[in-house]
């Protein structure tokens, strides 16, 4: 009788112990999912961050601060600089539509600008384009005031929009400088607005194309936009 009961109490003793392990590796492994998830949040938090790029080697500047060398105005409206330094887009009396151009073209590069929205226009930063008269062909990051899609994709005489921001995007501080990024890799597009990813696009017909960079006038008048810090690395 004495057998039976030491055998029964090792036995609800290995059981015991089997069980507390089992609930101990339950916790472990449920502990070890929870962190595994907050890596993938993290992962795609920072995902629609800005990637860091604190290497200065590569850049040049394509608005030199002190006059328009390198660009080609195209069309009426008003393009200067300041006593600032800045480059002022402003409508002119026709209120048509106005274009300022590199004269160098680019494929694959990545480019930073900084803007001030000081009028309810709209403008944008077109890439892989070429200007005729005032009839542009090519693709822009939209640069608009509040809640007008800055950092989208438009293809101007084509198809359209191609992607937009979606709603709980950053947004551009009206009044105040604005930092824009654009990078374009094959047939990839990316933007940020603030440091913050707008949009990711592939689409094989900017792929399969280059040109120059240009920023834009949109017709209607009363538009005013501020540029500084207009750099680009090609890639």
């Amino acid at each position: 009788m004495k057998k039976v009961l030491i055998c029964l109490s090792l036995s609800m003793l290995i059981f015991g112990c089997k069980n507390g392990n089992s609930k101990k590796d339950k916790e472990q492994e449920e502990e070890a999912l929870t962190e595994e998830r907050a890596e993938q949040d993290s992962a795609v938090e920072e995902s629609d961050t800005e990637e860091g790029d604190n290497d200065e080697e590569g850049w040049v500047d394509l608005f030199n601060g002190e006059n328009l060398d390198g660009w080609i105005k195209y069309g009426t409206e008003e393009w200067y600089v300041d006593d600032d330094g800045t480059l002022v887009c402003e409508s002119g009396p026709d209120e048509e539509y106005g274009y300022l151009g590199t004269e160098d073209e680019f494929k694959d590069f990545d480019l930073k600008a900084e803007f001030k929205q000081e009028a309810d226009g709209n403008s944008g930063i077109f890439f892989h384009s070429s200007v005729d008269g005032t009839t542009v062909s090519g693709w822009q990051a939209e640069v608009a005031p509040p809640g007008d899609n800055t950092g989208g994709i438009y293809e101007s005489y084509g198809r359209g929009w191609l992607i937009k921001p979606d709603e709980d995007k950053e947004d551009v501080n009206m009044g105040e400088w604005n930092t824009m990024r654009v990078k374009v890799e094959g047939d990839k597009v990316e933007t940020w607005l603030n440091g913050e990813r707008m949009i990711s696009l592939e689409d094989e017909k900017i792929g399969e194309s280059d040109g120059q960079i240009a920023l834009q006038i949109h017709d209607g008048g009363g538009i005013k936009v501020r540029w500084k810090n207009i750099k680009i690395k090609e890639l």
